[in-house]
């Protein structure tokens, strides 16, 4: 009896083990798809189209609930908090492809009129401040054969924004593609954890933790 007795606490002792661990796990995992979906979420830049701000191989942290609570799984916003403001560098979900993300600056909001000449920027008929785009081709592009020098002037729907990179030469953005709406923001990108320059297998030490702007 005695051994029975033994054997039975030690198979409701391990019983007990794996049910901490699993509710352990289960814990972990709703805390990490709650983080994920309301709070914060990791994003890679796979392109340049935002140089010198973010490089190719940086790893970046994204805000998710400063433009407001989303009902999971959907472009709904339960609770708004802000919009994105002019400036800002936002995450969206890429309007020819809601598939795939996007990350891109915010350069006009709704009601504004832009209006691109020979690489220029204005909005509302005013040349804005620019000392994040960069221009590496000298050469200027006809409006007439592309929208990456010249163009508009267009003003910004409702809900939405005109976006672009930083790199405004090598940049696929609302000059080619339009506007982005504001149900399709995931959030605003806030610092680099992480960063691997791929060319020269190594890790850029002074990128990690850099605030972004």
């Amino acid at each position: 009896m005695k051994e029975n007795n033994s054997s039975e606490s030690t198979v409701r002792a391990k019983k007990n083990i794996f049910r901490e661990y699993g509710e352990a796990i289960l814990i972990a995992v709703v805390l990490a798809l709650f983080i994920r979906t309301f709070v914060v979420q990791a994003f890679k830049i796979p392109s340049g189209s935002m140089k010198p701000t973010l490089l190719v191989g940086d790893h970046i942290l994204v805000n998710k609930f400063i433009y407001g609570i989303k009902f999971p799984f959907s472009d709904i916003t339960l609770i708004p908090v802000k919009e994105p403001k002019r400036g800002d560098i936002m995450v969206f979900k890429f309007p020819e492809d809601p598939k795939k993300d996007f990350i891109k600056r915010a350069i006009a909001v709704a009601g504004d009129t832009v209006e691109i000449r020979n690489k220029k920027v204005y909005i509302n008929d005013k040349p804005i401040e620019d000392p994040y785009g960069t221009h590496l081709d000298h050469h200027f592009i006809p409006g007439g054969a592309r929208p990456r020098d010249n163009l508009g002037p267009v003003t910004v729907p409702p809900n939405s924004f005109f976006v672009m990179g930083d790199n405004r030469d090598h940049s696929y953005d609302s000059r080619f593609w339009g506007f982005v709406n504001l149900s399709a923001v995931k959030g605003k990108a806030f610092i680099i954890y992480w960063s691997w320059d791929k060319e020269n297998t190594g890790i850029r030490w002074r990128r990690l933790g850099r605030l972004i702007h």
